[in-house]
C-alpha cells in the first residue's frame, strides 16, 4: 500500500502542505543532502524564500518532513526549481502528491505550463515526470555540476496546463 493510500486509512499518516519557512531548512537540508550528489545550499533555499517563490513543504501526520518543492512563477510559465521526496518514501506517490499541488498552484496563478530540468543520470525522476505528463522539449548542455569538475546535461521537460 502506498503512503498516499495509507493516508486515508491511518490518520497519523495524513500529509499536510504548508508554506516553507526558514525554520524548516535544517530538516529540509538533511533530505536534500541525502538525495543529491550536488545538493542545493541553505543559501539557495533562502534566496527562493526571500524572492517570494512558491516554496512548500509536505509533512506527514507526525509532523515529519516528507518532501518539498519550489516554483518560480514568471508571466504565464512556471519553473519547477526543486522537488524532493524523503528517500524512505520513494515509490509511494509522495512525488505525485507534490506535483498535484504544484499544478494546482500554477493553475490558480494563471500559468499555462511548467518547465523543469532533470539530470539524465536520475532516471527515476525522468520516469516520474514522464508518467505525470511532462514531455522532453530540449537539452541544456553542461547544465549541472558533476563529479571531478565535469558537467552533466539537463533534460528540459514541459507540462502543459
Amino acid at each position: 500500500m502506498s503512503a498516499v493510500q495509507q493516508a486515508s486509512a491511518d490518520p497519523a499518516s495524513e500529509f499536510q502542505f504548508a508554506r516553507m519557512q526558514v525554520s524548516d531548512l535544517d530538516e529540509l537540508l538533511v533530505i536534500e543532502n541525502a538525495a543529491y550528489s550536488h545538493p542545493w545550499t541553505r543559501g539557495n533555499f533562502l534566496d527562493s524564500l526571500y524572492n517570494g517563490y512558491e516554496t512548500w513543504v509536505l509533512r506527514d501526520g507526525f509532523g515529519k518532513l516528507a518532501g518539498y518543492f519550489l516554483l518560480m512563477l514568471a508571466v504565464d510559465e512556471a519553473h519547477l526549481l526543486n522537488i524532493t521526496v524523503r528517500r524512505d518514501l520513494y515509490g509511494n506517490g509522495v512525488g505525485r502528491l507534490q506535483l498535484d499541488k504544484a499544478v494546482e498552484i500554477c493553475r490558480d496563478n494563471g500559468m499555462t505550463s511548467i518547465l523543469l530540468e532533470v539530470r539524465p543520470s536520475n532516471p527515476r525522476a525522468v520516469a516520474v515526470y514522464a508518467r505525470y505528463g511532462f514531455v522532453q522539449i530540449g537539452r541544456r548542455k553542461g547544465y549541472y555540476p558533476a563529479a571531478n569538475g565535469a558537467r552533466e546535461d539537463a533534460i528540459v521537460m514541459r507540462f502543459m496546463l
